[in-house]
């Protein structure tokens, strides 16, 4: 039973591959031709009626182009696999803020972090987990309070405990574990854009790392996303916690 839903596992994401894959070159022509028809609207006397068609189009084609990179990313953490190597945390959290320093800038966000230690793991596996932890914990902010984000971390068996804490809207308690499976959403398009991947790439990408992850959250007032990833090695499990971190303005 196992070695079978193994197998429809890897089918179901060699699919996802390949379906992605394949919708992008059609999809780049469509928004492709939208974009031209804005740009040389003068040009061609594209009228104001018309103009309000090809304005869904343009959003629509850009915001199903997110859904088939983020449905590329998924796929991948099953079928594009590097070997597990020695990564500094620290690393990772510093480029991740820097990919995500115009939302943070926006938002407001102040983000700090204790001295992070080495694992071993997939370094860009790795980087898109923090990254969309982070980006998720900077969206979901309450309205006219900036995100206070906090990277915690503590030794725990074999492994570090990694935390992400934020002061945002919160998760309802019977919504904590729906969240991490594939196109679950809680708020309309309008509310947070989105499209459910993120949080079931985290997944996958700690369930190869053979930890855990898990959600913790005071609706209307907090949230913290934990997860384990394995200690490296050769480093002892003991850390001195420092701030390292701490910045609302990109580099």
């Amino acid at each position: 039973m196992n070695e079978d839903l193994k197998r429809s596992n890897q089918e179901l994401e060699q699919f996802a591959y390949i379906v992605s894959h394949d919708l992008q070159q059609p999809l780049q022509t469509i928004t492709g031709f939208a974009e031209l028809m804005l740009t040389l609207k003068s040009q061609i006397n594209l009228e104001e009626e018309a103009e309000e068609y090809v304005l869904p189009i343009l959003d629509e084609g850009m915001r199903l182009q997110q859904l088939i990179k983020n449905l590329l990313h998924y796929s991948r953490v099953g079928t594009k696999q590097a070997a597990f190597e020695a990564i500094d945390c620290n690393i990772i959290l510093e480029e991740t803020l820097s990919n995500l320093s115009l939302a943070i800038q926006e938002s407001g966000a102040i983000i700090t972090s204790e001295k992070l230690p080495m694992v071993f793991g997939d370094r860009l596996q790795l980087g898109q987990l923090f990254q969309n932890l982070i980006a998720n914990a900077v969206k979901y902010h309450r309205p006219g309070i900036p995100p206070q984000i906090t990277v915690s971390v503590m030794p725990k068996n074999q492994n570090w405990q990694f935390g992400i804490h934020d002061n945002g809207i919160g998760i309802p308690a019977d919504k904590t574990q729906r969240i991490f499976q594939i196109f679950q959403r809680l708020h309309t398009q309008q509310e947070y854009p989105g499209n459910g991947i993120g949080l079931a790439i985290c997944r996958k990408i700690i369930d190869r790392h053979r930890g855990d992850i898990w959600v913790e959250s005071d609706l209307g007032v907090a949230t913290s996303f934990y997860f384990t990833l394995p200690i490296y090695e050769s480093q002892s499990p003991s850390i001195t916690p420092e701030i390292t971190t701490a910045r609302n303005r990109p580099s």
